[in-house]
């Protein structure tokens, strides 16, 4: 089958013929009819991953899928050859199988799910990570009716899903983006967007002078998520999904924090693919490229075009 894939110990992924894996026990095989683009993908493809995570030649990078149950093996009856999926490439303590390919063997219990008739094989592959790291964000700060919360990152992926989720559980939230997407994301829930160029701690603390209640932070490391992080009031709660919250300093001040890792949670996947087939998650896709512009799409990643969603069609 293709495959963008990393070939071995000392290349970038490349499009290369791959063998087609018969499912085991417990596991399905997926015909990919489409998938997305996440931060971590490229981290993978780039080769960036090697010596922090195991990888099993050859490494076909890519998380999110839909496409069509192709093959069964023993002991799976969730799922039948035929049925319309979608899901997310199971968390391993290795990389090895992913989406970005014509077949993905996955297990049958976990993170995925039918796929709901009212998205598109694109848009279903385009919740996946996103949506989920956005959900367990969101769930983790804790948002009820009149907390104020700070998405950083809010015309991202994760963002975008987070300021959605946010707003639909009563929250005020305040979103960083460029002035062109204002309008953007506002319809998404955000009450109020600061300009992400500006000195947005500045900005936040002219508003709300008192803190605000929640940050979930998708982009920022460093000195940069601990200038927002100093919004957030005694009593509050601090979501990074860098890997930047600084749990023990912020516990001091009487603040939670919560590095998110998002494939922690199955049942939540569920659950975001549930809100999107229902309407209630709008699925951002802003661009979607063929299988032979892959690495074109990748390279979209962190730049003002990569704002919402990614799709990719495999098929």
């Amino acid at each position: 089958m293709r495959a963008f894939a990393l070939p071995d110990d000392g290349s970038a992924a490349t499009f290369q013929d791959v063998a087609i894996l018969d499912p085991g026990p417990g596991e399905v095989r997926v015909a990919v009819k489409a998938s997305s683009v996440n931060g971590f993908d490229v981290f993978v493809a780039s080769g960036m991953a090697r010596g922090m995570m195991e990888h099993r030649y050859p490494v076909v990078a890519g998380k999110d899928f839909a496409g069509v149950v192709d093959a069964v093996g023993d002991g799976v009856e969730r799922f039948a050859v035929g049925d319309d999926v979608t899901g997310i490439s199971p968390p391993e303590e290795h990389v090895g199988r992913g989406a970005y390919a014509e077949f993905i063997v996955v297990p049958a219990d976990g993170f995925i799910e039918p796929k709901p008739p009212t998205l598109s094989f694109e848009q279903a592959a385009s919740v996946g990570l996103a949506a989920l790291t956005g959900l367990v964000a969101v769930e983790a700060v804790g948002v009820s009716g009149g907390h104020v919360v700070l998405v950083t990152g809010a015309t991202g992926g994760v963002g975008s899903y987070a300021v959605q989720v946010a707003a639909a559980l009563g929250g005020t939230v305040i979103a960083t983006s460029l002035p062109d997407d204002e309008s953007w994301v506002r319809s998404l829930g955000a009450s109020e967007v600061v300009d992400y160029r500006s000195d947005v701690a500045r900005a936040v603390r002219a508003s709300h002078p008192g803190g605000i209640d929640a940050l979930i932070d998708a982009v920022n490391m460093g000195d940069a998520h601990n200038s927002v992080a100093g919004l957030v009031k005694d009593g509050g709660h601090v979501v990074s999904t860098t890997g930047s919250a600084d749990e023990e300093g912020l516990k001091a001040r009487g603040i939670g924090a919560t590095n998110v890792f998002a494939q922690a949670h199955p049942a939540r996947f569920a659950s975001v693919v549930q809100m999107a087939g229902d309407g209630d998650l709008q699925v951002p896709i802003k661009q979607t490229f063929a299988f032979d512009e892959l690495p074109q799409a990748l390279g979209l990643v962190g730049k003002r075009s990569s704002r919402g969603k990614i799709a990719v069609t495999i098929a």
